[in-house]
């Protein structure tokens, strides 16, 4: 879509020629920029955060002359919408808008065709629907190259995961919608919310702090009510949410990397690290030299055998303990004591379930 910045600007005064070219590329530039921070629908951005996000990029401009941009300016000639049934404000292009800000190139499509073969097998379909038309620009783009081989890239290209990978949870649209605004303008929402401990629904305020993907399920980590301790929440658990009167509780002192990495995605057992010895088969051994288990490690060959013996150092968490398991007879643990009990254990239950 082309934009005409005759029709969009409409100077009354003129004072002079210099001053005004330079007003006028720097109020195209700020509308160029404006349209790239707008998203397409189901997404959408309100006044307050397209004016901060303006003034992050260098443009600084008041609330009214920020919505005259959008309700004058720019919606008389893009496919843009107002959500007002609720303040402040939200705008959003049309979901089939096909306007590139800037235009998309070869290397950015070949990484968004991969990007969607990796995010397809991990994240939602209501994620994925977000980057859809991105998606679509990509395959396009590289459908209308000249035949040189990217063509047919989007052919040739699939991402499969390390081990089984569960399908997706689904998640309910709006519930997206919702919890990713409160997450990004520090609003409490209110939920209902399926627990999976009683089996059923409850009523609740949350205050979102961050939010984690993790294999099939995407997490919120959330306060509750007037509580200070991060829960997680599973999204697809989220029933109905709506943003909500309740004053948003923050935690200055959360950091979300210190949360994940002090276990609370790997249950672990202890907070100290653990030495791991086992003897392991050949193919464990090639695939641990290529892609180690931990940043300390050490694989040496067992004589007169083709096992070979592995240490490292590595959490004392549930995460290594079932990877473990499932290498199966390949793996033979030998410390820590109480994980080789426990895999024995398993391996006997597991022996005594099949034993008819």
């Amino acid at each position: 879509m082309r934009i005409a910045s005759r029709d969009i600007l409409r100077p009354t005064f003129l004072t002079h020629t210099g001053t005004f070219m330079s007003d006028l590329r720097d109020t195209l530039f700020r509308y160029l920029t404006l349209l790239q921070l707008i998203p397409r629908y189901p997404g959408r951005a309100s006044t307050p955060v397209l004016k901060e996000k303006l003034a992050e990029r260098g443009f600084n401009i008041d609330t009214r002359s920020l919505q005259r941009d959008l309700r004058d300016r720019l919606s008389m000639h893009f496919p843009l919408t107002c959500d007002d049934s609720q303040k402040p404000y939200r705008w959003y292009f049309d979901r089939e808008f096909q306007c590139h800000l800037p235009a998309l190139d070869v290397p950015s499509a070949l990484t968004l065709v991969l990007a969607e073969e990796y995010l397809k097998g991990l994240l939602p379909p209501v994620v994925i629907g977000q980057l859809a038309p991105q998606f679509t620009d990509a395959r396009r783009l590289l459908d209308e190259l000249p035949s040189n081989g990217l063509s047919r890239w989007a052919q040739k290209v699939r991402a499969i995961p390390n081990g089984k990978a569960l399908i997706p949870a689904e998640l309910d649209e709006a519930v997206w919608q919702i919890v990713t605004e409160a997450l990004l303008t520090q609003k409490a929402i209110d939920v209902t919310y399926l627990s999976r401990s009683s089996e059923s629904q409850k009523a609740l305020t949350l205050h979102p702090q961050g939010l984690v993907s993790r294999h099939s399920v995407t997490y919120l980590l959330a306060t509750v009510n007037d509580y200070a301790d991060i829960r997680q929440f599973a999204l697809h658990r989220i029933k109905h949410a709506a943003l909500s009167d309740t004053s948003w509780n923050a935690q200055p002192q959360f950091d979300i990397d210190g949360y994940i990495q002090g276990g609370a995605f790997g249950y672990r057992q202890g907070e100290q690290e653990v030495i791991l010895q086992a003897d392991i088969a050949r193919p464990v051994a090639w695939l641990l030299q290529e892609t180690p288990l931990a940043e300390e490690q050490s694989i040496k060959p067992l004589p007169n055998t083709d096992w070979q013996r592995l240490t490292a150092r590595v959490p004392d968490d549930q995460q290594t303990l079932w990877w473990l398991m499932g290498m199966g007879a390949n793996v033979k643990v030998l410390e820590p004591a109480a994980w080789r009990e426990q895999l024995k254990a398993t391996a006997e239950q597991v022996l005594a379930q099949y034993a008819d």
